[in-house]
């Protein structure tokens, strides 16, 4: 039985087809081709018969099959594209949910180690991932995944000079989550805080700009917004873990942090992981992970097809 896999993004998405136990090699496709996902769709699968069925990874919150895309006006609807594509079943999940069954199936050159020890099996393991925005999700042994809207909830500052770059967020956004610092925008945010603390005159930056110019620390306030990004980053990921109770460990997914594993594995990530007061110990032996696989939300999407 052939199934259409699927990881569709605000910009891109990502079409494969698992047959058997594996999948053919992922094929990338511009959306901005298409005036809509089913049109997409279609043309990926060119002159193919329609699979039996479909799993489609969507950045956004599902409900009834269904999800609207985050950074564009589009509809997934399971049943739509069913209908319309004479597929048998379309289901449409959470990327997260995605890149949580993918999980238990990294390992090797497949992630990048961020400290701790080997993990407890059986155990429950945590993902969070900065992009666009700040998915969190989490694989609970031995067939269940949860995703949730944990990118929004509040974030704690853990010194004075992070509690200013709150304070300066806060008087702008209001509510200052996590993912208000943990993702590309957030970048751009933490460096435009430390720039008017600093009373740095300089135009806005764009994530990739601030990033680059960090590592090669040709900008102190570029350089501190990357550091502050990491440390923030490692805060919530050791939350996850005294949250979740994820012993079997913390992975970090997404597209910003595997441009920089080094830097990220080098900074103030895993002291802040563990920096939870009585709870250090605890948290000491959880390894924690940068997953560098590409296709991990692939690798999910084809382990949770196999559930059927």
């Amino acid at each position: 039985m052939t199934m259409l896999l699927a990881d569709i993004g605000g910009t891109n998405a990502r079409f494969a087809l698992l047959e058997g136990e594996s999948y053919t090699p992922p094929v990338n496709l511009p959306l901005s081709g298409f005036t809509g996902i089913i049109a997409a769709i279609a043309d990926f699968l060119g002159g193919r018969p329609p699979p039996a069925a479909a799993v489609l990874a969507v950045a956004g919150p599902v409900q009834q099959n269904r999800v609207t895309l985050t950074n564009r006006d589009w509809v997934v609807d399971g049943a739509e594209i069913a209908a319309a594509l004479g597929i048998g079943r379309v289901r449409v999940v959470n990327d997260f949910a995605a890149f949580s069954w993918s999980l238990p199936h990294l390992s090797g050159a497949d992630l990048h180690p961020l400290g701790g020890g080997t993990g407890a099996p059986g155990e429950p393991m945590a993902v969070l991932g900065p992009g666009t925005g700040l998915g969190v999700g989490a694989f609970l042994p031995p067939d269940r995944v949860l995703v949730t809207e944990g990118g929004h909830a509040s974030l704690a500052a853990h010194d004075a000079r992070e509690a200013a770059v709150v304070e300066w967020l806060r008087a702008r956004h209001g509510h200052v989550s996590a993912e208000r610092l943990l993702s590309g925008q957030g970048i751009e945010n933490i460096h435009a805080a430390l720039s008017a603390l600093d009373d740095v005159a300089t135009e806005p930056l764009e994530a990739a700009t601030i990033t680059a110019r960090g590592l090669s620390g040709e900008c102190r306030t570029c350089r501190e917004a990357l550091e502050m990004f990491c440390a923030q980053l490692g805060s919530v990921a050791g939350d996850l873990a005294l949250l979740y109770g994820a012993r079997g460990g913390v992975y970090v997914a997404g597209g910003i942090c595997p441009r920089f594993p080094e830097f990220l594995a080098a900074s103030r990530f895993r002291a802040r992981f563990e920096a939870k007061g009585r709870f250090r110990d605890w948290l000491a032996p959880i390894p924690a992970h940068l997953i560098m696989r590409p296709d991990a939300a692939m690798l999910g999407l084809a382990a949770l097809a196999r559930q059927g």
